[in-house]
């Protein structure tokens, strides 16, 4: 489906961008990968470490805040996988406008700009549990996001375009999961591991599972659907015990802006969520969306919620020890 492709990413740069960009040269054959960002530190190191596809890769410094510079990169682009983001929830409490700059007004731009394109065919946003039922700033503005992804598909008209979000927590590993916090006071010799608090939980997705619920999202959507994926929830007590046996474990309390668990789909959202075999579908609910329900889900319970503390999937502290020995292998 990617081959001979386009594809723009926005925010490539990141976690997610550039295990993309190492999975998609292994499985597919894209005609061209470009990268839309605004370090350019980051796209240097990125060249050097993927030089073998130095012919295919394309590096565009560039802010989502610039509609104009993001209608250049869409040139003659089929995909486009929107990434950029601040993410960071304390920085988004102290630095609002520029929270609501670059999550909001840069969705806005992304839908401007493909809206504009005569090339375009498909275009994927990244969301976060913190979308749901936001209670601090940054899950505010990806909710706002999340809903003018939804909404841009009333005005793609009899074009070959829609739009799609994909939803998922913090992946395993990346620079916002816990996971890189206990490690680097494990590795500073430390022998405490702070728990904010001992009730909390947290779904487990590695980057290859987002990547490919990305994908999913690219050949599947018909416009408007979120997708989440079926994954496993943990404890953060056991990933604390599974990184360091016998640690301590002060419950030193909840920071503000930090949930109790993660919320993937609301009760109210289980009116129009289907599920599938591995993952969920929202759709939307709009008297202007007239599109088919994708073949071989099943209607959810009405008020079922997917939440990391109601999951029917777990792991322990072994299988926690399993999923980062390969992640460290990886």
């Amino acid at each position: 489906m990617l081959n001979d492709k386009s594809i723009l990413i926005t925010g490539g740069t990141g976690s997610f961008g550039n295990h993309f960009v190492n999975y998609i040269f292994k499985h597919y054959n894209p005609k061209k990968v470009i990268i839309y960002s605004r370090d350019e530190y980051k796209q240097f190191v990125m060249a050097n470490k993927y030089k073998e596809h130095a012919k295919k890769l394309r590096f565009f410094i560039g802010d989502v805040r610039d509609k104009e510079r993001l209608s250049r990169a869409c040139s003659d682009v089929d995909y486009v996988i929107h990434a950029a983001a601040m993410k960071q929830v304390p920085a988004c409490e102290y630095n609002p406008i520029e929270a609501i700059k670059t999550n909001i007004n840069g969705a806005m731009n992304i839908i401007d700009a493909v809206l504009d394109s005569a090339s375009v065919k498909r275009v994927v946003a990244l969301s976060t549990d913190k979308a749901v039922n936001p209670i601090n700033l940054y899950g505010g503005t990806k909710l706002v996001s999340d809903k003018l992804f939804v909404a841009a598909n009333a005005y793609v008209g009899s074009r070959d375009l829609n739009f799609s979000v994909v939803r998922y927590g913090n992946v395993a590993g990346s620079r916002g999961s816990v996971i890189p916090f206990f490690q680097n006071i494990i590795d500073g010799g430390g022998k405490t591991l702070p728990i904010t608090d001992y009730r909390m939980t947290r779904f487990w997705i590695d980057l290859e599972q987002g990547v490919e619920l990305v994908i999913k999202a690219l050949a599947e959507a018909r416009g408007g659907e979120t997708f989440i994926s079926k994954i496993p929830s943990f404890k953060i007590t056991d990933l604390a015990r599974a990184m360091l046996p016998d640690c301590d474990m002060p419950e030193v309390g909840i920071r503000e802006g930090e949930k109790l668990h993660e919320v993937m789909i609301t009760r109210e959202d289980s009116l129009t969520t289907y599920e599938y075999e591995k993952h969920y579908i929202i759709y939307p609910h709009f008297e202007w969306w007239n599109k088919e329900i994708i073949p071989g889900g099943k209607r959810v319970e009405q008020e079922f919620e997917y939440s990391s503390q109601n999951n029917t999937k777990w792991l322990g502290v072994e299988d926690l020890q399993n999923r980062l020995s390969k992640m460290n292998k990886a």
